[in-house]
């Protein structure tokens, strides 16, 4: 059933279905097969209602059953009125006359031709819990607020149906490390990507009470990559963490950045290191140490440290332990993905942590407490502004890294399709993003994803742990963020706003103000 869901949908997708005999066999197919796919799915676990495959389906077949209500309420209604004309019962008449105007009208409106349009026009914009161009928070870095989003077009160029999207064919690892280095020349403002680690190193001590020092002797990295789509050490189809961007990661900090192999780490403590990024990386790299939670064939099992994070508030069943690489770590590199997450909205930087925790790699054996924002956009407590508060998440990461290689308007499955916004122009976005505010980079991932995919599951009100982020001292749901336990609290995490529009990408800062986020954009 699915299967047939998706060919009628990929057909919309491609404007095969114009005439008007199509657009017929398109209300039938996707609304019968939308309907059908959702009661299969929904009626045995209701839950799966919030499935993203399931938040796709369910606005063709609530079209398709408000079609065929309507439609069958219009001749019901047509039958009863020619019956009171024959009989001369005037009321009676007047009563079905008008139910046949209220229940034509409904059939014309969800017609076949609407059916297409709510399968493939634009929709309304996402709903966002804060303004654009109306910036909150204390902004991080450097340069405080700063985005750096760098853009090699062609460093991916997967075809959907032949091979893999992370074989070396459709990605350009010259590309890649062009893309690392001047993601963090762009973020620091260096010529040298030797000088912009030294940077990153030096500004992270600082803000962290230890002086104006850089990387010191023995001191540890760990790497958070997200591999959530991983089943086993073996490759998949489905977005993890990109190959050639992790190498580019390494040649970066080894190479230039001086650091030694073997005090870096990386890992998703909670999924699989897969074979494509472990042999790219190990043949390059073999001492530095690659984690994940089963080990073996050259991998690290993690290990963990029981309740090392009871949340700020009562968190139910969440998982509390962390993966003990990034309690031993001095430094963490957060490099996440841009996707989409039924649920949240979005997985970006925030909800990367969560595979830092002790969960089951089986994700249907764990609680996602406090993940989702409120669906009318009331305040709330959000776990992953207390991942953000974390003094060994959060706290501990120097850089913050989102990969956009290819980009994806869901969490699962391969890469969802090509991006339509400029500078892309139905291309991937073969792009990187770099910062140092955890806020920031969050913000700009929203924008990009909710401008692109304003379908998304779950998108409206997606920015609201970055809310409660930005204003963690006072934060609008009264909650007093203390990821510890320990009394003390937590002041703003970074800076929040949205751009002002998809075209001109321009926040605060590109618009010459001394506030809020600045995007620097650099194209190959």
């Amino acid at each position: 059933m699915k299967r047939i869901y998706l060919y009628f949908r990929e057909k919309t997708e491609k404007g095969e279905f114009s005439s008007k005999k199509m657009r017929i066999l398109l209300l039938w197919g996707l609304g019968l097969s939308s309907t059908l796919w959702f009661l299969i799915r929904v009626i045995p676990k209701p839950s799966r209602a919030y499935y993203p495959c399931m938040q796709a389906a369910a606005p063709m077949m609530s079209a398709f059953v408000t079609y065929m209500l309507s439609f069958t309420a219009t001749w019901w209604s047509g039958r009863k009125l020619l019956g009171a004309v024959r009989q001369q019962k005037i009321f009676v008449s007047v009563f079905f006359f008008l139910c046949l105007c209220f229940f034509g009208t409904m059939t014309l409106v969800e017609n076949s031709a609407q059916l297409l349009a709510q399968a493939v026009l634009p929709v309304p914009e996402p709903r966002m819990a804060w303004g654009k161009n109306n910036p909150i928070g204390s902004p991080k870095g450097i340069y405080p607020g700063r985005v750096a989003w760098v853009h090699a077009p062609g460093a991916a160029t997967w075809k959907k149906g032949e091979g893999f999207w992370y074989e070396d064919r459709w990605n350009n690892q010259e590309d890649a490390d062009w893309l690392m280095s001047n993601s963090i020349l762009s973020l620091t403002g260096e010529t040298k990507e030797k000088a912009a680690w030294n940077a990153l190193f030096i500004s992270f001590n600082q803000e962290h009470g230890k002086g104006r020092k850089g990387y010191g002797k023995g001191e540890k990295i760990a790497i958070k990559i997200n591999q959530n789509n991983s089943f086993s050490h073996e490759d998949c189809e489905q977005l993890n963490a990109s190959p050639h961007l992790t190498l580019a990661l390494l040649r970066s900090l080894v190479n230039e950045g001086g650091i030694p192999q073997e005090q870096i780490t990386v890992f998703d403590a909670s999924r699989f290191i897969t074979d494509a990024l472990f042999n790219k990386c190990h043949a390059e790299f073999p001492d530095v140490i690659y984690l994940d939670n089963e080990g073996g064939a050259g991998r690290t099992k993690s290990t963990y440290t029981a309740d090392a994070i009871p949340y700020s508030k009562d968190n139910g069943r969440l998982a509390r332990g962390l993966a003990n690489c990034v309690i031993e770590a001095d430094y963490l590199i957060n490099m996440a993905l841009l996707k989409g997450h039924g649920g949240q909205g979005v997985t970006l930087c925030a909800k990367n942590w969560y595979g830092v925790t002790d969960i089951d790699r089986n994700f249907r054996k764990n609680q996602h407490n406090n993940f989702n924002q409120d669906r009318g956009g009331k305040p709330r407590y959000m776990t992953f502004t207390d991942f953000i508060a974390h003094k060994d998440l959060g706290q501990k990461t120097m850089l913050f890294l989102i990969d956009g290689l290819y980009g994806s308007e869901n969490v699962n499955g391969a890469p969802s399709g090509k991006w339509k916004m400029p500078p892309f122009n139905n291309n991937w976005p073969c792009s990187l993003f770099a910062s140092q505010d955890p806020v920031a980079i969050d913000a700009v991932g929203i924008d990009f994803l909710s401008s692109e995919f304003p379908r998304m599951a779950d998108v409206d009100y997606c920015d609201m742990y970055l809310v409660e982020a930005a204003m963690a001292d006072l934060p609008l749901s009264n909650t007093f963020y203390d990821p510890e336990r320990d009394g003390t609290g937590v002041k703003s995490l970074g800076v929040l706003e949205h751009w002002n529009n998809p075209i001109e990408k321009k926040y605060s800062r590109n618009q010459g103000k001394d506030i809020g986020i600045e995007l620097i954009y650099l194209h190959k």
